[in-house]
């Protein structure tokens, strides 16, 4: 019985020592190196690239769309014809003030004319009026017929003025019936269709836009950060953005404006907006596209540096040594 007692407690321990023994913990071990260590701060809620040159377009009074050259995604010029509406209306007005003024113009002529015999009638007369030929009565008479024929050369003169003011404000009301690109960009958005009428935007009440035009070249970063790290960020700073249809690329940025107030609109997420120009972006990403900004704060090269998802708590590691951690 001694014996086989003895067997079964060295099976039982062979047992534990084998089948029953704890499997060893799998760990990945790194080696400690020197390089660049920063110490950085990123947003706390996903940030968006902005277009800073984005215009959003409506004609300034109503009518009908007669044309609309360019669609989504096109490329326009500086003062190319966005949208243009129906101009019949508008090209009557100018075309009556052209022949108005050509009317106007005759009728100058004609009062300027007789004011310069009247002129010339007055000097004669006053000649012979110092010669005792003729009387002061009829020189005053004469005198007045001048003045007249003068206030009336006058009075053509302003109707031509006016005449032209009005072939003016014909020539604006006719250009705004045709809306033109701001700067060179891209078209986003068309509201609008041939034929639609545009109505415009009374006080008080805005009206969606019927054209939007970006341009891309002028893109930005704009990203929430947590309100404790406002006072450690400023403008100049290095930044590494994260596009989200970029993966596995990071961009070079830097802090140009940090919004000189904390939003507290939700009261438990109080953020601080900056913006982030992109540097050296051979490939410009599309204005509305989500993005990660980590400003850096100061950095140190050539340092002793691990990685900091080794670190437990009280800022410890654990070093390998002999197999054993």
């Amino acid at each position: 019985r001694i014996v086989g007692l003895g067997v079964l407690a060295g099976i039982a321990l062979v047992i534990k020592l084998t089948l029953l023994q704890p499997k060893p913990i799998p760990v990945q071990v790194v080696d400690v190196d020197r390089g660049l260590v920063e110490e950085t701060v990123t947003n706390s809620r996903a940030g968006t690239v902005r277009a800073r040159r984005r215009a959003k377009l409506s004609p300034e009074f109503g009518g009908q769309v007669t044309e609309i050259p360019f669609r989504e995604g096109d490329q326009v010029a500086r003062g190319a014809i966005m949208l243009r509406l129906e101009d019949s209306l508008q090209q009557a007005r100018l075309d009556l003030a052209r022949r108005e003024i050509e009317a106007l113009r005759s009728e100058r002529l004609r009062a300027c004319l007789e004011a310069e015999r009247a002129g010339r009638e007055f000097a004669r007369n006053q000649k012979l009026a110092q010669e005792d030929i003729v009387s002061e009565d009829l020189l005053d008479n004469i005198d007045s017929l001048r003045q007249s024929a003068e206030a009336a050369c006058t009075a053509a003169e302003a109707n031509v003025s006016r005449a032209r003011a009005a072939i003016h404000l014909a020539q604006t009301e006719l250009e705004k019936t045709v809306l033109r690109a701001p700067f060179d960009g891209i078209v986003a958005e068309v509201t609008t269709e041939v034929g639609e009428w545009t109505t415009p935007s009374p006080p008080a009440m805005p009206v969606p836009p019927v054209i939007d035009v970006l341009d891309p070249s002028s893109v930005y970063v704009s990203a929430p950060m947590d309100e404790v790290d406002s006072a450690r960020i400023r403008t100049g700073l290095p930044a590494r953005i994260t596009i989200d249809s970029y993966r596995d690329r990071h961009f070079a940025g830097q802090v140009s404006r940090v919004a000189p107030y904390v939003l507290d609109i939700e009261a438990q997420n109080r953020t601080i907006e900056i913006e982030v120009e992109l540097i050296d972006f051979d490939e410009l990403p599309l204005p509305g596209t989500s993005a990660d900004v980590e400003v850096i704060l100061s950095s140190r090269h050539d340092v002793l540096r691990i990685p900091t998802s080794t670190l437990i708590e009280g800022d410890r590691v654990l070093i390998l040594e002999n197999g054993v951690l």
